[in-house]
């Protein structure tokens, strides 16, 4: 019988693939996996069977793994930032806009 991953483990694996996908440098990366993720952990967030759970936790660490390698890669290749970017990280860019 398979031990399940405790409550704790889960959110911690959780918060820790939320991070990895806020690390993509690629805005359209790093909105999918962080959209991905959210969903992904919604769906076995009521599930009780200790083998589901198990083999889910599994194979999330796995996905984290290739989650944080693709993250540096897209660093190492990150293209330009996009338009929604400036307008989303810098609200005083829209103030100057507007006084032009």
């Amino acid at each position: 019988m398979a031990v399940p991953p405790t409550k704790e483990a889960l959110l911690r694996l959780y918060s820790s693939s939320l991070r990895a996908s806020r690390t993509f440098s690629s805005y359209n990366f790093r909105e999918y996996f962080v959209r991905r993720t959210k969903s992904t952990f919604h769906e076995i967030q009521n599930e009780s069977d200790p083998a589901k759970l198990s083999a889910f936790y599994n194979e999330q660490v796995k996905e984290l793994a290739v989650i944080k390698r693709s993250a540096i890669v897209n660093q190492l290749y990150g293209g330009w930032r996009l338009v929604v970017e400036g307008l989303k990280d810098k609200p005083e860019a829209q103030l100057e806009r507007s006084d032009s």
